[in-house]
C-alpha cells in the first residue's frame, strides 16, 4: 500500500512504530484517550508496510515538523523560503497549507469543546465580528446551533460577517482567543453542580421492583414518550449483555442480522464476545467469525451504531415480553 493509500491516522501509526515502544509511550502521554484509541487500533492492524515506503512516511512526518518549526520562529516568509532550499518550491507549498489547515484546527479549540448554551451564553454580547470569527473556526454543527439562539437581527450580521471573512491577522486571532478563554476559564468556576438527569433516573429505575418500574414507564409513555426512551436507553448498554443468560442471549440473536453481529463484536469486551458466540449455532458462529475477519478497516461510530441496533431489537423483544433483561421479576413457573 503507497502512501497516498494510507489515511493521516494510518500514517501517525506508522511514525509510532518507526520510534519505538519507548518513544511512543512518551507521546501517548501527551494525547487524548479518543486519539490513543484511534492509533493504538491502527498499529494493530498494520502488518508490513516496505522500507521505502516507511522511509517516504517518516521523511514526510519531518517535513511537517520542520513546517511547524520554522513557521513558529520566523513566520510564512521565512518558512517559505527555508522550506523550498529543503524540499523544492512545490513540496514546500504543499506542506506550508497542510500545516497551515492543521494549525487552523487548532485555533480556538476549547470552544469547540464548550456546550453550544454555554458558547451562547459567553458570545451573545460580544461584537458580531467576534462571533463571526470564532464562528469560522468552529464546527459547522455547532454553528448552527450559536446561530439559532442568537437575536434575530444579530444572526444576519454575523452570517454576513462569516460569508466575508477572508483572512485573519495573527496577533488579532491570539488576542481574540486569549480574552474569550479565559472568560470560559470563569465560566467553568461558576458551573452550578449537575443534579439529576435522565442517567440518573434511569440508575434509580435499574434497583427498583418490575411492577413500580412498569408503573411508572407506562405513566411516562403516555405523559412524556421521549423522555420515556431516553431513559429507556440508559438503563441497558451493549456491554450489558455480558450478565444475560444464555437462552435470553440465544432468544435476541434469532432476531438480530448477522452483519451487525460482526461489526459490533469488533470492539467489545471478552465476556460479551464469548457469551454471544456460544450462544449461536456453530454454523452461524463461523459465518459471522467470517465477516469478522473481512472487516479489516471498521470505525469507531460504525460499531457503536451496530451495537445500539442490536440493543434496540433486546429492548424491544422485553418490551414485548419476550425476554427479561433486567430489573426484580416475581417468575411465575
Amino acid at each position: 500500500m503507497a502512501m497516498a493509500d494510507l489515511t493521516s491516522t494510518e500514517r501517525a501509526a506508522a511514525v509510532l512504530i518507526s520510534l519505538g515502544a519507548e518513544a511512543a509511550a512518551s507521546i501517548y502521554k501527551c494525547l487524548e484517550e479518543e486519539d490513543i484509541e484511534l492509533l493504538s487500533y491502527e498499529i494493530s492492524r498494520l502488518d508490513f508496510i516496505p522500507d521505502e515506503e516507511m522511509k517516504d512516511i517518516v521523511e514526510d512526518f519531518y517535513g511537517l515538523c520542520l513546517t511547524k518549526k520554522v513557521l513558529a520562529e520566523g513566520g510564512v516568509g521565512y518558512a517559505r523560503d527555508v522550506l523550498e532550499k529543503a524540499f523544492g518550491p512545490q513540496m514546500a507549498i504543499s506542506y506550508m497549507e497542510r500545516v497551515n489547515k492543521s494549525l487552523k484546527a487548532q485555533e480556538f479549540e476549547f470552544l469547540r469543546k464548550m456546550d453550544f448554551k454555554n458558547l451562547v451564553s459567553m458570545l451573545q454580547n460580544e461584537h458580531p465580528q467576534t462571533i463571526a470569527l470564532v464562528m469560522s473556526y468552529s464546527d459547522p454543527a455547532q454553528c448552527s446551533q450559536v446561530l439559532a439562539e442568537l437575536p434575530k437581527d444579530k444572526r444576519i450580521d454575523v452570517v454576513e460577517r462569516i460569508a466575508k471573512i477572508d483572512r485573519a491577522n495573527g496577533e488579532t486571532l491570539k488576542l481574540v482567543e486569549q480574552i474569550l478563554f479565559r472568560k470560559a476559564e470563569a465560566m467553568a468556576g461558576n458551573e452550578s453542580m449537575e443534579l439529576g438527569g435522565v442517567v440518573f433516573v434511569a440508575n434509580i429505575m435499574k434497583g427498583v421492583d418490575r411492577g413500580v418500574e412498569k408503573h411508572i414507564f407506562d405513566e411516562l409513555g403516555i405523559k412524556d414518550p421521549t423522555l420515556l426512551e431516553a431513559i429507556r436507553k440508559q438503563m441497558f448498554v451493549f456491554e450489558d449483555i455480558a450478565g444475560l443468560d444464555d437462552q435470553t442471549v440465544q432468544r435476541f440473536i434469532r432476531d438480530v442480522d448477522t452483519k451487525d453481529l460482526a461489526v459490533a463484536l469488533k470492539q467489545t469486551k471478552p465476556e460479551v464476545y464469548d457469551i454471544i458466540m456460544r450462544s449461536m449455532s456453530s454454523r452461524m458462529a463461523e459465518s459471522v467469525k467470517t465477516d469478522m475477519e473481512y472487516l479489516t478497516s471498521v470505525r469507531m461510530r460504525d460499531v457503536e451504531d451496530a451495537q445500539q441496533r442490536i440493543v434496540n431489537v433486546i429492548r424491544k423483544l422485553e418490551s414485548e415480553g419476550v425476554i427479561v433483561i433486567g430489573g426484580k421479576d416475581d417468575i411465575i413457573v
